[in-house]
């Protein structure tokens, strides 16, 4: 085998998985990322994956792999951008193992990403929530399973992956109620329930039922249920939710908009960005920025806070007769 094979293993079971110990999604995406990079260097170049050496995956190969994805398989910028740091991440790690390529190497890791129009997220106002509260049939057990993981992701803004990764004995619903998840980075946190989702849980539980250990949300086999199950439920119900509520008709709502939604209420009610950040499970701040775009009755209500103007306008009116022309155009 050439250079890039043993390398390659080696970042994965090395770089992410001893010393990074990253994420199963992680890892997924990243894998994911190389499938397509060997399949495409292939038709490329015409030699077999383990054929390849790192200098067969040079700039200019990169780039046009990301031009493919965008053009070809019509990824979105976001997505691009994803596969570039997924290969930057290998070519850093490669940088210390093969300095004879430091060229090659060099060039891929000054690959910029690509800047994106920065668009506002769609997120359900408080009408909205509670049509989407009202849409799944509670006279079924699929039903009520859906209401109370539909309500906990808009009153608690967990992770698609957190909501999903929930076991029975992550829900604390004694004194400060609460449920614990694994979030992003693999960062443990406590996130608070309110006492309506309290009643909703220790309902859902009792019915339930089910080891410790067990998923919290499961599937009709016992499983756990998956993420692509979860996004499939949101859109049945935000479709269900459109019959009562037409302003659901312009909105396109994913699980995570969910959570979009659960932080957006809390800045309209006032709570600081710090507590949202704290919240949502950021460690900056500025990761709040994304959730903060063009709502327009929180700018109303931030403008109405302002001292009025103490001056009055007044009408130009020009005092040289060219102008007075020009005016009267």
């Amino acid at each position: 085998m050439t250079a890039l094979a043993p390398v390659l293993q080696a970042f994965f079971v090395t770089r992410l998985g001893t010393e990074r110990d990253v994420s199963p999604h992680t890892v997924d995406s990243y894998r994911h990322t190389f499938r397509l990079l060997l399949t495409y260097a292939k038709r490329q170049t015409g030699k077999a994956p383990s054929k390849l050496d790192l200098s067969d995956l040079d700039a200019v190969l990169v780039s046009s792999f990301l031009d493919h994805l965008e053009h070809d398989r019509g990824c979105g910028v976001g997505t691009r951008n994803t596969r570039l740091a997924a290969v930057h991440s290998f070519f850093t790690f490669a940088s210390y193992r093969h300095p004879e390529h430091a060229e090659t190497i060099r060039q891929v890791l000054s690959i910029p990403q690509k800047k994106a129009e920065r668009r506002p997220r769609a997120f359900l106002t408080a009408v909205e929530m509670e049509a989407l509260l009202a849409a799944p049939d509670r006279s079924t057990w699929s039903g009520r399973r859906d209401h109370v993981l539909l309500a906990l992701a808009l009153r608690s803004g967990l992770r698609l992956s957190e909501l999903t990764g929930l076991r029975c004995q992550d829900v604390e619903l004694g004194t400060a109620a609460h449920v614990k998840c694994l979030g992003k980075g693999r960062k443990r946190r406590d996130t608070p329930l309110d006492k309506a989702m309290v009643s909703f849980l220790r309902a859902w539980l009792r019915e339930r039922g089910g080891r410790p250990d067990d998923a919290l949300f499961p599937s009709r086999q016992g499983g756990r249920l998956s993420s692509d199950a979860v996004e499939r439920l949101v859109a049945k119900h935000i479709a269900t939710a459109r019959a009562s509520c037409p302003s659901l008709k312009s909105k396109r709502i994913s699980t995570h908009n969910l959570r979009h939604s659960f932080a957006m209420d809390l800045l309209a009610s006032g709570t600081d960005v710090a507590t949202v950040a704290l919240l949502l499970g950021h460690e900056k701040l500025e990761s709040v920025n994304a959730y903060v775009h063009e709502d327009l009755m929180m700018k109303e209500r931030a403008l109405e806070r302002r001292a009025p103007l103490k001056t009055r306008g007044r009408r130009y009116r020009p005092n040289d007769a060219l102008l007075t022309f020009l005016e009267g155009l």
